[in-house]
């Protein structure tokens, strides 16, 4: 019996020892939350092993939305501090709305003091991040580097080659005339998309996409003007299928051959190959955008919100390093998302000069190094996603009813104004 009694005290004591020892990991274990969007959260979760080396006491939880809903979702954790994550990716849409509006850690500032990393990544990126102020919001960690893509099977059966597609952007409309009438295809999606590119063309220092860095809205600048009137000639030409970006109709026009271009940024490329339409491979090629314009389009930043706990910042600001600094993560990313890096220390990488199977063995990426190193800074401004809405509904009144230009145009500057400084 008393034997057993002192069993009974060991186990006891073991037993309150290995609870002791539970609840000291428990309590030393560290979770950061990383909010993100399809393909980012794939990106995120093949980085946890190189970041569980750095911090095997940290583990990392992804939350992951469809791209709509995931900015949604941070847009109401933002104006409620509630179910904020340590880290969030953010689409260059919505960055340039967060940025204004205080929810977001201003990276500028101590301990953070991300200017000393600035010239590490694309300028034109960083700038889209970086609010009047000079506050920096976000980080940029993928880009998307202007291209026009365009199916040469289209071409050859119309007689028309890459030069003359691309030289100007009078000839670019010109050739969809010829598209069109040889083989029955649209030469875009939809009208909308030729004002997309061109009002990203030409844009001054100091200036936005809509607004100047002192709020005045530009909606009636050249470059607005002759997108329009470029839109306007395309669907009178009855050369565009009248399809959203990301609608099955659009995705159906590139499986059948329907849509003989798309500018866009590269990762279209790469969504085209992997689910939007396979069965076209090598029979597409990428092409400098006409009339040698240069243009961001789309890209990946992480963010930090501002409340989000206080004891995780740091490290959560280690793992957004990790993410945009270090060369191999940045690779990685590329190789297996096509996510084109912001890291300028990656563009030496042989990987750049491969044959893209897709692409009928066109190194494209060595253009597209070319053209993410051309693209102006663009200041950001938190009524953006605002004013491309009101663009959008005025080319739309454009198109669709008639309305003349300059009263379009002047109706979506009367409308900006009375937003501009909200």
């Amino acid at each position: 019996m008393r034997g057993n009694t002192r069993g009974f005290k060991a186990s006891r004591c073991g037993a309150a020892l290995s609870l002791t020892l539970w609840l000291m990991s428990a309590h030393a274990q560290q979770t950061l939350i990383v909010a993100a969007y399809p393909a980012v959260d794939e990106i995120v979760m093949s980085a946890i092993p190189a970041w569980k080396r750095l911090h095997p006491g940290v583990d990392i939880k992804v939350v992951s939305r469809q791209f709509s809903d995931h900015h949604t979702a941070m847009t109401t954790a933002l104006s409620t501090s509630v179910y904020l994550p340590d880290v969030m990716a953010l689409e260059v849409g919505y960055v340039g709305r967060f940025a204004q509006g205080g929810g977001l850690e201003d990276l500028s500032r101590l301990p953070y003091d991300i200017n000393r990393f600035r010239a590490r990544w694309v300028p034109y990126a960083v700038q889209q991040a970086t609010s009047r102020k000079g506050a920096v919001v976000a980080v940029p960690t993928d880009i998307g580097p202007g291209t026009l893509l365009y199916r040469s099977d289209i071409l050859a059966k119309a007689g028309i080659s890459e030069a003359e597609l691309t030289r100007s952007w009078s000839s670019y409309v010109a050739s969809g005339v010829k598209i069109k009438a040889a083989t029955g295809a649209y030469l875009m999606a939809h009208a909308r998309d030729m004002k997309d590119i061109v009002i990203r063309t030409g844009i001054q220092p100091g200036e936005g996409l809509y607004f100047d860095d002192q709020s005045r809205v530009l909606v009636t600048a050249p470059r607005f003007v002759r997108a329009f009137e470029l839109a306007r000639e395309v669907r009178r030409g009855k050369l565009d299928a009248r399809v959203g970006a990301w609608s099955n109709e659009w995705s159906e026009g590139f499986k059948r051959g329907t849509i003989a271009t798309q500018m866009t940024g590269a990762w279209l490329a790469g969504h085209l190959n992997n689910w939007l339409a396979p069965n076209t491979k090598g029979q597409w090629r990428a092409a400098p955008l006409p009339e040698g314009a240069f243009a961001g389009y789309g890209g990946t930043f992480f963010a930090m919100p501002r409340s989000a706990p206080a004891e995780n910042k740091l490290l959560a600001w280690e793992f957004i390093q990790l993410m945009t600094l270090n060369r191999e993560m940045q690779l990685s990313a590329f190789k297996s998302q096509d996510a084109f890096p912001a890291l300028l220390e990656t563009y030496d990488d042989p990987f750049f000069e491969q044959p893209i199977e897709f692409l009928g063995g066109q190194s494209a990426r060595v253009g597209w190094r070319s053209a993410a190193k051309q693209i102006a800074a663009v200041s950001v401004h938190k009524q953006d996603a605002f004013a491309d809405e009101v663009i959008n509904t005025e080319l739309d009144k454009v198109l669709d009813r008639g309305k003349d230009i300059g009263a379009a145009l002047a109706d979506a500057e009367r409308l900006l104004k009375q937003r501009a400084f909200r």
